[in-house]
């Protein structure tokens, strides 16, 4: 009998040390009770309870835990089993775990270890013959954003200061303004997104007339005003909020960025850019906008080379 009962204040500590050191976790999104059931304790959603169950919207499905993209809509299928279904997955995106009783494969986000579901083969339901089973709960739907009078675009290319001059100047830009993406912290500040701690990047957010410019134009001027081949930062700014990024809000933006990447590989460039779907964006202080515009100065390291 005592030893039962210290078996029950084991397991009843050890869950409540999980939960804390989850929830303190600043790398990570919060998550609600019911979200550390499912994703941290691999717990299941009801069959049809889930948002994303009879979900078909065009976009990009993201990990809840730690905004990691995961899926694209175009490989969601009706599978009519409670669940959202998927027969593909983003490269790279997943983490195949065979379950303890050796009869099913768990699928978790491959960044953070967040329970996903499983992941099924052999049922026929479409031509992959592949069936990701995932919990609605676990993820977090980005829409693509469809092309209008005005868009916007999402560029990270180190300090947004250099980034957004070149792009303020270009003919068909509406505005260029400096922000932050990508983390898990709503309303970051800089010294937040500064401490690595928020998974955000320095973002510039171009807003532009698609009549007089193109999305290709301006991506490809991007390529030219940065060094896409640097893997830890940009020129001597270093960490992961420096980092080469392209944050697509459709698939039209994503199949072009692709294009212009393997078009600078196959004529001899490395390029270590990141495509991520364009999630919250979040305007930076006052004092970063037209940095250089109020120096009255040129960027020290973004400097435009013809790269095609």
């Amino acid at each position: 009998m005592i030893k039962i009962f210290l078996l029950i204040i084991f397991i009843f500590i050890g869950c409540n040390g999980v939960n804390d050191m989850e929830k303190n976790d600043v790398r990570y999104r919060k998550l609600s009770p019911e979200e550390m059931r499912v994703i941290i304790h691999k717990g299941t959603e009801l069959p049809g309870s889930g948002k994303y169950n009879d979900f078909f919207e065009k976009g990009s499905y993201i990990c809840k835990r730690c905004n990691a993209p995961l899926f694209y809509s175009d490989a969601k299928f009706k599978s009519s089993c409670g669940w959202p279904s998927f027969d593909d997955e983003i490269e790279g995106a997943i983490k195949r775990v065979p379950d303890p009783d050796g009869t099913r494969t768990e699928i978790q986000c491959a960044t953070c270890g967040a329970h996903l579901g499983h992941v099924f083969t052999g049922e026929g339901f479409t031509e992959k013959n592949l069936r990701h089973c995932v919990n609605s709960i676990s993820m977090i739907f980005i829409p693509d954003k469809e092309w209008e009078d005005i868009a916007k675009a999402y560029f990270a290319g180190g300090c947004f200061w250099g980034v957004e001059y070149h792009f303020v100047i270009k003919q068909g830009v509406i505005s260029a303004v400096s922000g932050y993406m990508g983390g898990i912290k709503e309303n970051p500040t800089y010294e937040e997104v500064c401490s690595g701690n928020t998974g955000h990047y320095e973002v510039v957010e171009v807003t532009y007339d698609p009549n007089k410019v193109s999305y290709e134009e301006l991506t490809r001027l991007f390529f030219e005003i940065h060094d896409p081949a640097q893997a830890n930062g940009q020129g001597p700014d270093i960490g992961e909020q420096y980092k080469s990024v392209v944050f697509y809000s459709n698939f039209e933006e994503k199949k072009t960025t692709e294009k212009l990447i393997n078009i600078l590989k196959n004529n001899g460039h490395k390029v270590v850019t990141k495509l991520l779907p364009a999630t919250e964006f979040y305007r930076a202080e006052d004092y970063h906008q037209d940095y250089y515009g109020k120096k009255n100065k040129k960027p020290y390291c973004h400097i435009y080379q013809k790269r095609f």
